[in-house]
């Protein structure tokens, strides 16, 4: 764990930008592993659709995503970072206890949201989202452990540059090792958001928005770019697309597109689960 910590936090360096995908099970993050990412993350949208579910602070329990997120763990060597939401509480003792058990699963980064659940009120306020991070923070002191804190404003319809901002650099005051500010609107903002603190920082690519390439990102500042929940979606659509092309063609065609049986075997490992 703490190879892979210090792997992590090295991919985290001035200068270094690199691509996190997100898993949401063991296969995926078996064939993400063979594909050469440096690391991985979790997305909480991959797995509650891999469960029948809607992505909710509230639809996902803490034990549900940390027992998918050790699945995760056990099924590569790569370092990997997981999406703990909201902390699964609303007060620090509860984004501690989160980050405490995260450790404890060999987990080596998560991040925790400012958000409320609540859609008339979806953001935290500026003070107890500072003392919720900054509990996160006490509770990895001497474990391996990157603590990414997000600002959630323009995910949840506040536009709000300015107080993004002061939310993240208020985030990074308190020891938030990587900072992530979803669905920015446009390349300058991200440029802005980077240029304003001094600490890493995340950005979301393959949701809703401007489309960047990595080059054009490692320009703007940015050091770690996940995908959040889209290759989940893309994994779904490529199966809509098949059992559409069965339910109105009567064709077959989509297998031509479909990964060999005996490719994917040889990524999945044959170890009995006792």
């Amino acid at each position: 764990m703490t190879a892979k910590f210090e792997t992590f936090k090295t991919l985290h360096a001035e200068g270094n930008t690199f691509v996190i995908p997100n898993a949401w099970d063991a296969g995926s993050a078996r064939i993400l592993t063979h594909l050469g990412f440096p690391a991985l993350a979790t997305t909480s949208a991959g797995y509650a659709f891999s469960v029948g579910r809607r992505d909710a602070t509230a639809g996902l329990s803490r034990d549900e995503v940390l027992l998918n997120a050790k699945t995760i763990v056990e099924a590569t060597d790569l370092p990997v970072s997981a999406d703990l939401e909201d902390g699964f509480g609303r007060t620090p003792d509860a984004c501690a206890e989160t980050i405490r058990q995260a450790c404890d699963i060999g987990l080596v980064g998560g991040t925790i949201e400012d958000t409320t659940g609540d859609a008339a009120n979806p953001i935290i306020d500026m003070q107890l989202s500072v003392e919720r991070i900054q509990a996160a923070v006490e509770a990895k002191q001497d474990r391996p452990f990157l603590l990414t804190a997000r600002a959630e404003n323009f995910s949840y319809g506040r536009p709000d540059l300015d107080d993004t901002i002061k939310r993240l650099q208020a985030f990074e005051a308190v020891g938030a090792d990587v900072l992530y500010a979803p669905d920015l609107p446009d390349l300058n903002a991200i440029r802005t958001v980077c240029a304003s603190i001094s600490k890493p920082v995340n950005v979301v690519m393959g949701l809703s928005g401007g489309q960047y390439t990595v080059s054009e990102l490692a320009d703007a500042g940015v050091t770690r770019i996940s995908v959040g929940g889209s290759f989940a979606r893309a994994a779904w659509g490529a199966m809509i697309r098949a059992a559409e092309e069965v339910r109105d063609h009567g064709t077959f065609t989509y297998a031509q597109d479909a990964i060999p049986d005996a490719q994917i075997s040889r990524l999945m490992s044959d170890e009995k689960r006792r």
